[in-house]
């Protein structure tokens, strides 16, 4: 996602921000996409909070582009980050940039085994191999949004296709997983799929980079995430996620961001979630809207499909 000018942690300002999503054709099971693009050349510095997905953050801009950091990795250019990177920022002078959400199943049969990265984050030359450079080309080139939407999409289908699914065992303690919203036992999940803790946390592991036990910890943590960012109390939150109290609460948001839950309450990336990524975040209580004009403040509705949305304008746009 991109930000203005502004000092480190400052919350941005998505007035000059174009949100682009796909049209329903252009849409695939498992995968989310949407395009960032500012009107005016400005500074990008924001943390990104983790999100039950393997993440494809392409740069399509001119110049210097992104810079990212995690877990003292540095890098430069399109990245992917795995499932819990930990504390990930991005910076740099961007123009434009395309994300796309991989559901870990998804991701595993797009980029193979273990495409979770085990939490790590790495250029996207690296995960896409010797063709990212022509990929990232192309998107560059397109006309539109909806050219790079249906781009990717026929890119991410071809690719799915040459790779062998997830154990239908892994795929349903995932699915089951994320529906309980991280509420769920692994020897409970285990007995589900007919196989013994020890088998499903290894074949579990060694499909998607990352254990059942840390899976519906991070499921169970972006869940709690939407509620802070709705502006839910942090003793709310730990109740309504499930947690045993606060300060359980607090210790899972430091270990999988670095934040407090007050930082990721206003974290930029979840201040738009509900915009670029319909359905993902859970309403927001009435008293807890802040104008539109604020700066991190979302709306409540979406663009058209293939259209994009311009947060400081009364009016849809053209998505290009």
């Amino acid at each position: 996602m991109l930000a203005t000018e502004a000092p480190t942690g400052a919350p941005p300002d998505w007035s000059i921000v174009d949100v682009a999503v796909p049209r329903p054709s252009a849409r695939l099971a498992g995968i989310s996409m949407a395009g960032f693009s500012q009107h005016v050349s400005a500074f990008v510095d924001m943390a990104m909070v983790a999100h039950p997905s393997v993440t494809l953050l392409i740069d399509l801009s001119e110049g210097e582009g992104i810079r990212y950091s995690a877990r003292g990795r540095q890098g430069h250019g399109s990245f992917a980050a795995g499932l819990a990177p930990g504390d990930l920022r991005a910076a740099g002078r961007v123009g434009a940039c395309l994300q796309i959400r991989l559901e870990p199943a998804v991701a595993a049969a797009v980029l193979g085994p273990s495409a979770a990265l085990g939490g790590r984050v790495e250029s996207f030359g690296d995960v896409w191999g010797r063709e990212a450079e022509r990929v990232q080309d192309e998107l560059r080139a397109a006309g539109s949004w909806d050219e790079r939407f249906a781009f990717a999409a026929d890119l991410l289908r071809r690719r799915m296709a040459d790779r062998a699914p997830v154990d239908p065992e892994v795929a349903h303690t995932w699915r089951t997983t994320l529906g309980s919203r991280g509420r769920v036992r692994v020897d409970g999940l285990a007995e589900e799929v007919g196989w013994s803790r020890k088998r499903l946390s290894a074949r579990f592991h060694a499909q998607l980079g990352i254990t059942p036990k840390r899976a519906a910890r991070l499921v169970r943590f972006d869940h709690a995430a939407h509620l802070l960012a709705a502006g839910l109390a942090p003793a709310s939150v730990a109740f309504e996620s499930g947690y045993v109290d606060q300060s359980h609460l607090h210790r899972e948001v430091k270990a999988f961001t670095g934040l407090t839950p007050t930082a990721v309450a206003g974290a930029p990336w979840l201040a738009i979630d509900d915009v670029a990524w319909p359905g993902s975040s859970p309403a927001r209580p009435t008293n807890s809207l802040r104008s539109a004009g604020a700066a991190g403040a979302a709306p409540r509705r979406m663009a058209p499909p293939g259209r994009a949305w311009n947060r400081g304008r009364t009016a849809w746009t053209d998505a290009h």
